[in-house]
């Protein structure tokens, strides 16, 4: 894909690709009633408790975003009406397919679907947009906040790690108010806002993770041992009112971030073979995600007729060949949903030779954005 902005990174890629498989296979492994692969208990391998905690994806796919529009914005200064009109154009169409569609199948099953009609327009506020749409909303919550984040970390990245306050505070509230907040910390900017400050300043920092390669461990060992006891106790389903969720988004977004942060100043990778599959499932992560929940359940079913998936390591196996199997769906949505409105984009960041000499590359070659 060919960006106004910007340089292609193939590590990058293949964190989005990862994000979009782990919620594939939450999906694929539990649906939305912990079938086939019931929710209780976790793993004995620690390291794979987080693809049973698949949801977590979505924290990586937004730190993710921090990091690579820190980057992209690196020396640069940023033209916001351009900047949202092209996420605007990057985003809407497949969103408002997904929306028809999801739409459609309501009707098709006799559902109240002038409820979901009026639930849309809610959903730039509220998490109501289907298909994990909710989170777009989140993301352009980010978008809008952006020029003002991208101000005060380049007067001072401590004072935007101090607003991680706002948002830890905000939860304290919430939870001391009403009880619960997992509600707030996994669907709204309230909790999402973690993952898109700590991935900008991973960016900020990106020196410091450069080849750390026992510290990219430690993080990596100590995420999934935090996950896997996570998961152990009841995790995203039997937790749904622990004080958890107040930490929850801050643990998740300083682990990714470190972890993308390394992984993109750390490797080299040639876009051919293994890395060229899986950086083209990153590429088409976004059709991926959407709509996926369309056929996860019946990719289930079908394997099922041969294969048991009750027990976590066969599911979690299948769960491979089954998402790849999405690749040929994220293509023809790519190729005729959502690379025709790119043509219309416009240049949104130019050289500002006070800001500093930008990190990455010269404009005008191949590049990946975040979503």
């Amino acid at each position: 894909m060919r960006s106004t902005t910007g340089e292609h990174w193939i590590a990058l890629d293949h964190v989005r690709a990862l994000a979009a498989f782990l919620v594939f296979s939450w999906h694929f492994l539990h649906w939305s009633d912990g079938t086939p692969v019931a929710y209780a208990g976790a793993p004995v391998v620690f390291v794979l408790a987080p693809f049973d905690e698949g949801h977590t994806g979505v924290a990586l796919f937004m730190a993710l975003s921090g990091y690579i529009f820190a980057k992209l914005l690196d020396g640069r200064r940023i033209m916001v009406g351009w900047f949202l009109w092209n996420r605007m154009l990057r985003l809407a169409p497949l969103l408002l397919v997904t929306m028809a569609l999801a739409g459609l199948n309501i009707a098709a099953h006799h559902g109240d679907y002038v409820a979901y009609l009026k639930s849309l327009p809610l959903g730039l506020v509220l998490p109501s947009w289907p298909n994990g749409g909710w989170s777009i909303a989140v993301e352009l919550h980010f978008y809008v906040l952006l020029p003002l984040m991208l101000v005060v970390m380049r007067r001072n990245p401590a004072l935007l790690a101090l607003t991680l306050l706002i948002s830890i505070s905000a939860r304290i509230g919430l939870f001391m108010q009403l009880g619960e907040v997992k509600s707030a910390a996994y669907f709204t900017i309230i909790g999402r806002y973690d993952d898109f400050a700590l991935g900008m300043l991973a960016f900020q920092y990106r020196r410091y993770l450069k080849r750390r390669h026992r510290l990219a461990l430690a993080v990596l060992i100590s995420y999934c041992a935090f996950y896997w006891a996570f998961d152990w106790f009841g995790g995203a389903n039997g937790l749904t009112r622990s004080w958890i969720w107040i930490i929850l988004p801050t643990i998740e977004a300083a682990c990714f971030a470190s972890l993308i942060g390394y992984y993109d100043q750390s490797t080299s990778f040639q876009d051919r073979g293994i890395s060229w599959l899986v950086a083209r499932a990153g590429a088409y992560s976004y059709s991926i995600y959407l709509m996926h929940l369309f056929v996860v359940n019946h990719m289930t079913h079908l394997i099922e007729r041969y294969v048991n998936l009750s027990n976590f390591y066969v599911a979690l196996f299948w769960a491979i060949p089954a998402f790849f199997a999405m690749l040929p769906l994220g293509y023809l949505s790519f190729r005729f949903i959502e690379a025709p409105p790119l043509a219309y984009r416009r240049r949104y960041a130019i050289t500002d030779p006070t800001l500093g000499k930008p990190a990455t590359a010269a404009l005008g070659q191949e590049a990946s954005e975040a979503l």
